[in-house]
């Protein structure tokens, strides 16, 4: 006869062979049977996983997300039902959006009490199924390895993203013989399209006609581990490329052929040459309005090329001549085989014009400013230059994304972690302590004093664990991004997003936390390097500029060769 185990001993079974090796989550009555089993398995001989106890149930899976950001495993967060489980659906939306592996597992009310309004019973598949890969109910302990499996195999195949697991009590202390399922395959479901042979050859036949060429290189080049096989196509074709937000890092800063951050605050050249261009060559980005501006005059002097692996995104948004739809680790070398060797320097050589005019008009002003308070990317640079562009950058929302984005160094891949699609402010606190669990590398974290109140309790969380997380506060008393954008339409009339912010300094000592703060320019970079040097967590709190706006900006409404250098407001 084979062994009989609790559903609940099953999910530690099952999580444990799926490789799991770090849970981010908070206990509760209707998953109790779950933490009860998880106590064995973190103590002692038999240790097996690292339980990290989070301080909100939404910050288990933002730390979840910058777990799997940084690692490429899934994200694995457990919370208990009711409000514990709706605690994790702006996560689970986030993590949607942006495409990150992560398993939610949440606790339920017994089947029986189902649909009686009984304590903390909400019917968390059905609120979770519009904004995830796949939700589904646990209803006997049988099933607790099969669901497993599924939820994992869904959750990092093809075009990542969330999966939530609601598991009720009863399926928890029932009994079942241990069986272990390993599910390879969902039918109906093609994590991994074919590659169309004709569509890489008339790709490949339009790039070397080009002229005038442009990738765009997004997120789903890191979501691929396809790094060194963008850099291949690229140099092969000679082809500038600009970066998506979530797409940073996926080429190097220095590579001579990077010419920037694509969007609304991204960089001039790229923006205003996409409208010049013949031939537009979209990698594992999904033409986010962010990035298109105006899409009823994006690009349309070009050819347009888009490769990704979800074939949702094809035409969703910009209207493409070739659609490759497979994973960039397989469509872009298929590509690059069939290109001839290119020569386009006279074409690059014209994006530099537009980068010395953002040069002299935004970036140095911006980073090395002469006088007058703190600036937002005058630190983002101190740090970036002296991590060496090797250190993991996490941010928050609002201004200090878009000055440290914009700012930060990225000599790796897997280097940022940011709230791309959702925009979750209170996303970076949590999600750098969820990245110092994935890599071994420095993680620094720029937040705004908005977004880092929105998580602040999450400092238990570092003080409990000394998560080396070095915290750069960037403090201008506003929520700055709206701020910008009351300026700009709104008569300069500041509904509520100036703030009374706290004493910093206390609430570090509180939790135990070294500290120190920047308001003289000439301490930037000694008390920078200070927090890089101190073991464990820092906070560097700097008193920033209180209305200083992130420059060239893409008004909403208009085309992306409209981008301002300077506004008006």
């Amino acid at each position: 006869m084979k062994e009989k185990i609790s559903g609940a001993e099953a999910l530690m079974r099952a999580l444990r062979q799926e490789g799991v090796k770090t849970i981010f989550g908070y206990p509760g009555g209707a998953i109790m049977p779950v933490y009860d089993s998880l106590y064995t398995y973190t103590r002692g001989e038999n240790k097996w996983f690292d339980h990290i106890l989070v301080r909100h149930e939404q910050a288990a899976t933002h730390a979840a997300e910058g777990y799997a950001r940084v690692s490429g495993d899934v994200g694995v967060a457990i919370v208990t039902s009711g409000p514990g489980a709706t605690n994790t659906l702006t996560g689970v939306a986030d993590a949607m959006m942006d495409s990150t592996p992560m398993v939610v597992i949440a606790g339920q009310v017994s089947i029986a009490a189902l649909g009686t309004d009984a304590f903390q019973e909400v019917d968390l598949v059905g609120v979770a199924q519009p904004i995830s890969k796949w939700s589904y109910q646990i209803r006997r302990p049988e099933d607790v390895a099969w669901a497993v499996s599924r939820a994992f195999f869904i959750a990092r195949s093809g075009r990542p993203g969330p999966v939530v697991l609601d598991f009720p009590k009863n399926a928890q202390v029932h009994t079942c013989e241990w069986n272990p399922v390993k599910v390879s395959n969902v039918r109906s479901y093609q994590p991994y399209p074919k590659l169309d042979d004709i569509s890489v050859r008339t790709a490949a036949e339009l790039i070397n006609k080009a002229k005038k060429p442009l990738a765009l290189v997004g997120q789903g080049v890191e979501l691929g581990n396809a790094q060194q096989e963008l850099v291949e196509f690229l140099e092969k074709a000679d082809i500038p490329a600009g970066r998506t937000l979530l797409g940073m890092s996926a080429l190097p800063t220095d590579h001579p052929l990077d010419v920037g951050m694509l969007g609304m605050h991204g960089n001039y050249a790229p923006n205003i040459k996409t409208q010049e261009c013949d031939v537009l060559i979209a990698i594992g980005m999904r033409f986010s309005d962010r990035v298109t501006g105006l899409p009823s005059t994006y690009a349309k002097q070009a050819k347009i090329i888009q490769l990704d692996i979800d074939p949702a995104e094809i035409d969703k948004n910009i209207k493409t001549d070739v659609a490759v739809v497979a994973d960039c680790k397989e469509s872009l070398p298929a590509i690059t085989a069939l290109l001839e060797k290119a020569d386009h320097r006279e074409w690059r050589a014209s994006f530099k014009s537009l980068h010395d005019q953002e040069l002299q008009v935004v970036i140095e002003p911006a980073i090395h400013p002469k006088e007058g308070p703190l600036l937002m990317g005058e630190v983002t640079n101190a740090v970036a230059e002296a991590v060496h562009g090797d250190a993991v950058l996490v941010n928050d929302v609002g201004l200090n994304q878009m000055f440290s984005s914009r700012y930060f160094k990225y000599n790796h891949k897997r280097s940022i972690v940011t709230s791309g699609g959702l925009g979750t402010m209170g996303f970076g606190l949590p999600a750098a302590i969820g990245a110092s669990f994935g890599t071994n590398r420095t993680i620094c974290l720029f937040t705004g004093d908005g977004g880092f109140q929105m998580s602040i309790q999450e400092l238990g969380t570092i003080m409990e664990q000394n998560a080396p997380v070095k915290m750069i506060l960037l403090n201008n008393s506003y929520l700055g991004n709206v701020r910008q954008w009351q300026d700009l339409y709104y008569e300069h009339r500041h509904s509520y997003t100036d703030m009374l912010n706290p004493d910093y300094a206390h609430i570090a000592k509180g939790y135990g936390i070294p500290y120190d703060v920047v308001v003289d320019r000439r301490d930037l970079q000694s008390k920078v390097e200070k927090m890089l040097s101190t073991d464990g967590p820092y906070i560097l709190e700097c008193a920033v500029r209180k209305e200083e706006n992130v420059l060239p900006m893409t008004i909403p409404g208009r085309s992306v060769d409209e981008m301002s250098l300077v506004l008006d407001i």
